[in-house]
């Protein structure tokens, strides 16, 4: 019996937050995704988080509206902190996407707690001078535009993390930890319907900040170019060092 394929765990917890962008490069260059939604499936490995390693090549983890500090009455995003343990103790490609991101640092003995002020809305990032050594920064520009929608951060990365990027609304924006573990607070993943999508759904949070919903579309605008430019070129350091080439699918 021929085995299975291996593949990446993408671990959804919202409609709004699919894989958009980093997907799309990871398909492009050969890999099998395999979409969960632990949020709706509790329990269930087969349509959540998996019971195992097995066959898993790597876990990209997206963003959603909830929050770490919750997980004492969450028991899927328990599951998700263990199976983010394990991977990354198998040194797997994991990577996180603004709750990912949180679900990483909690995981590894880091500390997720809520802003002082939300933020939603296109902010810079300044690469760091570690981050401006590291292959997975190779070619995006020390200062760029980002998109952020978070109302929790990572207050402090776990040990032995190394950050990346900050940001004036986001100190830790980007970490590293370990050979293949990265986190970014912000989403490099969306494409222009994915932005307007996650600008609805921030909804809540632009009404706690007072800001509307028209001045980050502003933003999105003058700053949308050079965005997609250098997250397409993010996508692509993660399809092509993160994760090896062995395990992609064949002809």
């Amino acid at each position: 019996i021929p085995s299975r394929p291996m593949s990446i765990i993408i671990l959804q917890h919202s409609d709004h937050n699919g894989g958009g962008r980093i997907a799309a490069t990871l398909r492009d260059h050969g890999f099998k995704l395999d979409f969960r939604r632990p949020d709706k499936f509790p329990g269930d490995h087969l349509r959540g988080v998996p019971q195992d390693l097995d066959n898993v090549h790597g876990v990209v983890i997206l963003g959603g509206p909830q929050n770490v500090t919750d997980i004492s009455q969450l028991p899927w995003m328990q599951e998700e902190v263990e199976f983010i343990k394990k991977a990354h103790a198998r040194h797997l490609p994991v990577i996180g996407i603004c709750l990912g991101s949180q679900l990483i640092a909690h995981a590894l003995g880091g500390q997720v707690a809520p802003r002082p002020s939300p933020t939603v809305g296109m902010s810079p990032i300044s690469v760091t001078v570690p981050g401006q050594t590291d292959t997975i920064m190779a070619g995006i520009a020390w200062k760029h535009p980002q998109l952020f929608s978070c109302g929790q951060e990572v207050t402090q990365p776990p040990a032995g993390a190394t950050i990346l990027a900050t940001s004036p609304v986001c100190k830790v924006a980007a970490y590293r930890i370990g050979i293949r573990t990265f986190g970014f607070a912000f989403h490099p993943e969306c494409d222009r319907p994915m932005i307007d999508s996650l600008i609805v759904a921030s909804g809540d949070l632009l009404k706690t900040m007072n800001k509307p919903a028209a001045e980050v579309n502003e933003e999105v605008e003058a700053e949308y170019q050079t965005y997609a430019r250098l997250s397409d070129r993010l996508a692509l350091n993660i399809a092509t060092f993160c994760f090896p080439f062995e395990a992609k699918l064949t002809a």
